[in-house]
Order: structure tokens, then C-alpha cells, then sequence
């Protein structure tokens, strides 16, 4: 992360913050009132100027930042040399996943030592036949920072390979084309998608999404393997908060199109073997009504909320899919949110979520007869794996907790019989029995318990002493799994407590717990991560003085709420893209995501939604106080949370900080919303995070 400025960049930026002193300075970004108005409300924002991304004066300014943040971290740089080499030394260099059967083939993924991008492999009818790599990700991302491969979509006849390109970090994938018999790449792409298709059974068509310039999947197109530069358009989406993606059934006999905002969907369906047909709408899209559907022999299965606020599975015949045809197979329980749905040809699989945990169900569709896989640990994430086999007895899903490195593991659905086919190997004698992991219960101020999920070495002194890093998201119905980071032992074996919030506005504790935390209820979210704080003070795992928050993208809104609320609970943030200026985003409806984020946050052109954001929205609330110590990170190509949000964050929390803690900010300048991408340059990343942490506790060995 730090490396680019070991030479130009630091010795030049340098000179500019600090005037050439010892001492370095953090820059002082110059404010021009810029009067934003609405509803009456008149709103002075004196760092309107630094949204100007082709500013001279803004990249100076991000260059001074940078200069900054690299002047103070520059006596831990012999730390994150250590700490990369400790993370590096627990990975094998040479690893392969467990092989997933597929028409005829085995696939897999292996890493060579060295490399920093996976191989994609196949075997033809026996893991002792001759290896094909399909794809190097090396070849892929030569010359560039960040590569990501959002999806590789195998056609029908094993021929034809697509698979999608992201080399900016802007979540705008390239289609390409790779013709697996001669190895050749096809001249055709298509640009701006989601990055995955739905093949058809002729293997001729595959249909995908496009990105607008919002980033929205507004629309999907047919394209023709065979007439290339013809694509036609076979679904369009109106309404700009909603989003719409296609995909093909297990079985492959359908392709489904899907569109939704958050708040309700609609789904339509083609017969792949009639690709040039019209797709045909199953229910059409009514408020609060959700539900997406699967496929197996004569049924449309579909997961809905449709009087069953925690999700409820109902199935109709193929042959007339409408609302009152629907037929119950799975009915809604109070106590249990439905997650996913996965339909195979003689079973039906779905992952639960009851009192923060994950369960997974099977169904024999048969005999509609059911039950739970027994995984038999108090704290742990099993979610299923890659199954793409249709026509198949056997389910494989990934199984891990704070303690337990990631497996792999094969379940028959009709003998209930387990087998681990792979644990991930973690190098330089780690062993499980020297962690412990624990869930203890915090109380909001409106009387709801909060899990927090923790994990330490076994051994640490637990008092007011003992560093805690409390970590939290809340946002969109994303849950924060309790899952095994070998990156993380850095900190554990340095004494230093790991903490998870799960605060409302995920799903941990049903899907009430995501609609008690968004919209006019996101304060709820506040509210539960400034008591998961407290509670782990008053039960003395830690202090203010030895308590840092980390969270990221939705999370940094979360962090940098808090901290406007209770400054005094924390020795540090950590924030990563933070999403700090919400109301000035959310009034911006040509911003990349604003308008399908209306039902997550609230469209502030309403009066009601405008003032209740503001209320809590982190940059509007910065006021005269004093703050603890801060890194936060941006991505100048980021364009899910710009780069200019945290920046102006870090500009006016500095004008406003009556304490004499420092708050630093780190732009990347050649990346979006995600880290880097390589195996080996994302643990530098890392290694700076923590290095940052780390120093912050006092811990330097």
C-alpha cells in the first residue's frame, strides 16, 4: 500500500506538507463555502471543492495527504515487513481447491508458488486425465494493479468459455470469449456488464446485464456467439431503483431474469432450448413483495416473503407458474430466516439463519421429506459451495469458524453422511485448540440484545489492559459471519482481542434485524454498536484506551456515526472507503448507485428522509470535540463510495478536533473500493492496516 511512495511521490509531497521540517504536518485543505439548499434547509460545505476529481489542486492535495500518512507510518515500515512475512509463511504457495464435477468435467482452481493470480483448470472425466488450464489470471493481469475475474461461465458443450474482466476496480466488467479447443481468445467482448452470462442449451446465445453509468444493471441483452455485433436487448428496467441480473437454472432449462430494489422483484423465464422466443413474467412486482425462484423437474420453486416476513418456500408447476398455483413446501417461522434457496434434481437445499447462526435444510422433493446437517460447534458459518451438478445426491458446502481454518466438505443428501474433503492448511504450526471463541450479549438502549462474537488466544489476560479491535457493518442484510482469517493471528498471537458486532441492520437475528436498521430505523444501528462498545468495557475485555472500531465502506458510515455520538469510547478508528457523506450522495442521483440505494438509506428529496440522514449522516454531524486517533483509506477510482467523501471527512473532522489525536488519510490512487487483488500484494495491504492498529496499542514486537 505504502510502497509507490518509498521514492518521487514521498520525497517531493513531503516537502510541500511539512515545509521542509522534521516535524511532518498534516495538510490543511482550504475551505470555500459552497451553500447547499433544500427543504429550507441551508447547508455550508466548505470541502464542495475537493469533489473535483481533474482538479490539479485536488490531486496536489491527495498527494499531500498521502506524503503525511507516509511520514507518520514510516517507523512501523520494519513492522509491516514483519507482518507480511507472518501472513505470507502461513500460506501454501502451491495450493488447489477440491476438484467440483461439471458435464463431464472436473474443475479447479490451483495457485502456483510465487504467483499472485489462480490457474483455472479441467479434467476430462477423471481427475488422472490430462490437465487443460482453461484460464491463467497471471496472463489476465499482467500490466495492470488490480484484476479481478468476476465469473467463468463453461457453455453447455464444454467449447466455449466467457468470463469477465475488472482491471480499475470499478465493478465494470469486459466479457470475453475463449474458444477452449484452440485456446484462442474470440475477437468479440462486450464491455460494461456484470461479468457473468446465461448460456443457452445450443450454446449459440448467452444473455447478460449491462451497466449504465450509474452502475445500475439496467438491461439485459441477448448476444449471438455466432453474430456477434447484433445484440439485442430482451429486458429494459424503468424504474432506476431497481436492479436486474440473469442467470440459468442448475437444471438448464431455463434462463431467469430477475429485477428488484430491496423492497420487491419480479422474475421472468425462457425455455433455453427456444432462446429467440419472449421471456414470460411469473408474478409481477408489488411493494414488500419479494421472491426469487429455482427450477427442478415440473416446478418453479420460489423463496418469498410473501406473507412470511422471514421468508417462507412454495412451488407451482412450470406449466402455469401464477401467484395461486403457488404451494407451500417450507413454511415461515418466526424464529427462522430463509437465506438461500438451491434446487437439485431429487432435493431441495436452504441455508437458515436462527439466533445468529447458519443452518442448512435439505428437502427430498419426493417425499417432501427434511432435515438439518448437525454441525456441532457453538459458533461457526457453514454456507454451501460450489454445486453446479444438477442431477446429483451429493451437496458440498464450505464449513469454518473463528477457530476453525476454511473446509470443504461432501454431504449425501439421502444417507446424511459427511466427508471432509479439504481443510485449508495453515502453515507455521497453527493449532485450533490454542484459540477460544465466545458470543456474549450486549443491551440497546431500547432493550434488544446485540450478539457480539469474539476470539483470542487462550491465555490472554482479559482486563482493562487487554487491546480489542470491535468490528462492524449493518447495512443492506449483510451478515457478518464468524469465519476463519489466517491474517488475523497476527493480532491474536499479540495479545490483542478480535470482536464482531452484529448489529441490526444486518440479518443475523432474522430479517426483522435488517428492516430495524435501515431507512428511518438506521439508528438502531448506531445505537448497537456504541452499546456493544460499552458492554465490553463494563465486562473488562478491554478499555477507551485500548479499544479500536474498524468497518468499511457501509461499516465506515457506522464507525463515523458513532464517533460523532461517543468520541470518548475509542482510542482509534479504522475506516476503510468510508460512506461518511450521505446526504450530499444520496441528493446526487447521477452518482454511481444512488438511486437503487433509495430503499436502503431513504431518498432525501423527500423532506423526511433528507432530515433524518442528516441527523446522522457522519460528515454532517462532525463538530467541535475532541476525536480519537483515525486512518481512513479511499480508492481515487472508486466509484461505490467516492474518493472525495473520506477526504472531505478527514478535512473537516481535522477542523474540528479539540484534541490533539492525529487523524490520517491514505488515497490510492490506482485503486477503486477493493484492496488489491493479488494474493501476495493484498497481505501489504494488510500489514499497513494492522501495523496502523498495532502501533496504536503500543505493540511493536
Amino acid at each position: 500500500m505504502l510502497q509507490p511512495l518509498k521514492n518521487i511521490l514521498f520525497f517531493s509531497a513531503i516537502a510541500l506538507i511539512s515545509g521542509c521540517s522534521l516535524i511532518p504536518k498534516p495538510p490543511v485543505a482550504e475551505q470555500h463555502d459552497t451553500l447547499l439548499v433544500m427543504f429550507g434547509d441551508t447547508r455550508i460545505d466548505p470541502y464542495y471543492w475537493l469533489r473535483q476529481r481533474e482538479s490539479q489542486k485536488v490531486t496536489d492535495y491527495l498527494l499531500a495527504e498521502n506524503a503525511y500518512t507516509y511520514a507518520i507510518m514510516e517507523p512501523t515500515l520494519s513492522l509491516q515487513d514483519r507482518l507480511v512475512a507472518e501472513m505470507r509463511s502461513r500460506k501454501r504457495g502451491d495450493d488447489v481447491t477440491v476438484p467440483v464435477f461439471m458435464n463431464g468435467y472436473y474443475y479447479y482452481i490451483r495457485y502456483e508458488e510465487g504467483k499472485e493470480y489462480p490457474l483455472n483448470c479441467r479434467r476430462k472425466g477423471s481427475m488422472n486425465a490430462p490437465e487443460e488450464i482453461i484460464l491463467d489470471e497471471n496472463e489476465v493481469a499482467a500490466g495492470h494493479r488490480y484484476c479481478q475475474v468476476a465469473s467463468i461461465d463453461i457453455s453447455p458443450d464444454n467449447h466455449i468459455m466467457a468470463f469477465g474482466v475488472d482491471t480499475l476496480g470499478k465493478r465494470l466488467f469486459t466479457i470475453y470469449f475463449k474458444d477452449l479447443e484452440s485456446g484462442r481468445i474470440l475477437e468479440h467482448k462486450i464491455e460494461n456488464t456484470t461479468g457473468e452470462v446465461a448460456w443457452t442449451k445450443d450454446s449459440r446465445f448467452v444473455f447478460y446485464a449491462f451497466k449504465d453509468s450509474t452502475l445500475r444493471p439496467s438491461a439485459i441483452y441477448r448476444h449471438d456467439i455466432l453474430q456477434p455485433f447484433d445484440d439485442v436487448q430482451v429486458f429494459r428496467e424503468f424504474d432506476k431503483t431497481f436492479r436486474t441480473h440473469v442467470f440459468t437454472t442448475k437444471s438448464y432449462d431455463y434462463v431467469i431474469i430477475s429485477s428488484s430494489n430491496g423492497n420487491s422483484s419480479e422474475c421472468w423465464y425462457l425455455d433455453t432450448q427456444r432462446p429467440l422466443d419472449k421471456f414470460k413474467l411469473i408474478v409481477g412486482r408489488d411493494k414488500n413483495f419479494e421472491y426469487s425462484v429455482d427450477h427442478s423437474g415440473n416446478f418453479f420453486y420460489f423463496l418469498t416473503n410473501f406473507n412470511a416476513p422471514n421468508f417462507r418456500v412454495l412451488r407451482a408447476p412450470v406449466s402455469n407458474p401464477v401467484l395461486k398455483n403457488w404451494k407451500e413446501v417450507i413454511p415461515t417461522d418466526s424464529s427462522v430466516l430463509i437465506l438461500t434457496m438451491e434446487a437439485f434434481k431429487n432435493h431441495l437445499v436452504t441455508t437458515e439463519r436462527r439466533d445468529a447462526l447458519l443452518k442448512v435444510r435439505v428437502i427430498n422433493l419426493q417425499s417432501l421429506e427434511q432435515h438439518y446437517v448437525d454441525f456441532g460447534e457453538e459458533v461457526y458459518t457453514a454456507l454451501p459451495s460450489v454445486n453446479p451438478e444438477f442431477n446429483t445426491d451429493l451437496f458440498y458446502y464450505y464449513y469454518t469458524s473463528f477457530t476453525t481454518p476454511g473446509s470443504t466438505c461432501e454431504y449425501n443428501m439421502n444417507t446424511h453422511k459427511k466427508r471432509l474433503l479439504k481443510q485449508n492448511e495453515v502453515l507455521g504450526g497453527f493449532e485450533p485448540k490454542n484459540y477460544e471463541s465466545k458470543r456474549i450479549w450486549a443491551t440497546a438502549n431500547d432493550g434488544t440484545k446485540i450478539p457480539i462474537s469474539l476470539v483470542y488466544r487462550k491465555g490472554t489476560k482479559l482486563n482493562a489492559s487487554t487491546p480489542l479491535l470491535l468490528y462492524g457493518y449493518g447495512a443492506y442484510g449483510y451478515s457478518i459471519n464468524t469465519t476463519f482469517d489466517p491474517n488475523l493471528i497476527c493480532l491474536l498471537d499479540r495479545g490483542v482481542v478480535y470482536a464482531v458486532a452484529h448489529v441490526r441492520g444486518g440479518q443475523e437475528m432474522g430479517r426483522h434485524w435488517y428492516y430495524q436498521g435501515k431507512l428511518l430505523n438506521k439508528k438502531n444501528s448506531l445505537a448497537d454498536f456504541i452499546a456493544c462498545a460499552e458492554k465490553l468495557i463494563a465486562e473488562g475485555y478491554t478499555s477507551p484506551s485500548k479499544l479500536i472500531a474498524h468497518g468499511s465502506s457501509a461499516g465506515g458510515l457506522l464507525l463515523g456515526a458513532a464517533v460523532n455520538i461517543r468520541p470518548d469510547l475509542f482510542k482509534a478508528v479504522v475506516a476503510e472507503v468510508p460512506f461518511v457523506d450521505v446526504l450530499t450522495s444520496m441528493l446526487d442521483s447521477t452518482q454511481a448507485l444512488t438511486t437503487v440505494e433509495y430503499n436502503e438509506w431513504g431518498n432525501p428529496n423527500d423532506s423526511t428522509y433528507y432530515f433524518y440522514i442528516k441527523s446522522y449522516s457522519p460528515y454532517d454531524q462532525v463538530k467541535k470535540q475532541a476525536y480519537p486517533n483515525m486512518l481512513v483509506t479511499s480508492g481515487y477510482n472508486d466509484n461505490q463510495v467516492q474518493f472525495f467523501e473520506p477526504v472531505k471527512w478527514v478535512a473537516k473532522l481535522r477542523a474540528n478536533n479539540t484534541g490533539n489525536s492525529q487523524i490520517l488519510l491514505w488515497v490510492d490512487m490506482s485503486l477503486g473500493h477493493s484492496q488489491s487483488s493479488g494474493r501476495y500484494v493484498q497481505l501489504k495491504d494488510q500489514a499497513f492496516i494492522y501495523a496502523y492498529m498495532l502501533s496504536q496499542w503500543g505493540i511493536t514486537e
